[in-house]
């Protein structure tokens, strides 16, 4: 009998350990990324809200996805963690898993609407101005805000499996290093994703949203790009029939060259940023589907690269834009230039 409680205080003891290093380990990739991405989004908010001219709807609808992109910043910390298994309460266990999921959703619902709204710039420029997202703008950001709220919502109005299988070994894995412990006696209970979202949650959520939200901002740029590549043939075209030469300008080996540019540039943001996130996604279907255990450094790793360099396209975007970093450049220059006069001032009345 006393071996057998050694044996078990040994467990309770390797599981508390490995859930702390997984913890440590989640909080030491995502600190640094989360503080960069909230200080980046912070950096654009400010120089659009400084900036009297993109005081209008289509920045308006930027500045919403950079909102929802500060907020996955603040929650990147907590979304791996719902890959482990803890001892929490059902009301904590379920703020846990739905807040960071509703962030999720939120993000990408905007970054859809930023998409569509810049490609019916592009596609149909005779009709933007007069876009019904342009007349209703308090309705976009209902849209956009209120579906991934009530969706993620689902599993704490009963689609869970909180009354499903007995989950109780996972108590062995609590943070508190306790002897003998249970989750009744503290009112708490194994807190897992697998109690909170089911799997037919999780399957609708992958291929019903999160995975045609994904193709279609895809759909949308090479669309956009093909378009351009014909704009960009048209004007070489003109181009030759007013010089009435057959042989390419240097103008026309500029403008090919920075198409060509761009279109480097979006293949290496969308294999940078999404590519990651796809895998991470589809790996966590895979071993769902197969219910096989892996690795919890595996999880960690996949899931704070995959969510954090989804979590950088608006910094991306928003960066790549010189009127969105143009006041906050300033600013920051007219204090460097204060500093350092005042270091200059001080060194001056020292000597």
């Amino acid at each position: 009998m006393g071996g057998s409680l050694q044996i078990k205080h040994k467990m309770d003891y390797n599981d508390s350990h490995a859930l702390l290093s997984g913890e440590q380990l989640i909080y030491a990739i995502t600190i640094p990324l989360s503080t960069s991405i909230i200080l980046a989004n912070l950096f654009i908010i400010l120089g659009i809200a400084w900036n009297r001219q993109l005081h209008n709807t289509p920045n308006y609808f930027f500045l919403s996805l950079l909102v929802a992109d500060l907020c996955t910043g603040v929650a990147l910390p907590f979304i791996p963690l719902m890959g482990l298994n803890r001892e929490l309460s059902l009301n904590s266990c379920m703020v846990a898993h739905i807040f960071p999921n509703f962030l999720f959703l939120a993000f990408l619902f905007n970054l859809v609407m930023v998409h569509y709204e810049r490609y019916i710039c592009i596609v149909d420029p005779l009709h933007y101005s007069n876009l019904w997202m342009h007349r209703s703008f308090p309705l976009v950001l209902l849209a956009v805000w209120a579906p991934p709220l009530l969706y993620a919502s689902l599993p704490a109005f009963g689609w869970n499996n909180w009354s499903g299988p007995d989950w109780d070994d996972c108590c062995a894995g609590s943070q508190k290093i306790m002897p003998l412990s249970n989750c009744s006696t503290n009112a708490t209970a194994c807190c897992s994703y697998r109690r909170v979202f089911s799997n037919a949650f999780i399957y609708l959520e992958v291929y019903g949203l999160v995975l045609p939200a994904i193709l279609t901002i895809a759909g949308m740029t090479g669309r956009v790009l093909w378009i351009t590549r014909g704009q960009l043939k048209d004007i070489c075209r003109l181009h030759r029939s007013v010089e009435r030469g057959s042989q390419a300008s240097d103008r026309e080996q500029r403008l090919n060259l920075r198409y060509t540019r761009c279109v480097v540039a979006v293949s290496l943001t969308f294999l940078a940023c999404w590519v990651p996130y796809l895998i991470y996604m589809h790996v966590c279907v895979a071993l769902l589907i197969s219910d096989t255990k892996w690795s919890s450094t595996t999880h960690i790793v996949l899931s704070c690269t995959g969510i954090g360099s989804m979590a950088v396209v608006p910094l991306v975007l928003g960066l790549a834009n010189r009127q969105y970093t143009e006041p906050a450049c300033k600013l920051l220059q007219k204090l460097r230039d204060r500093w350092r006069r005042r270091t200059q001032g001080s060194e001056e009345v020292a000597v």
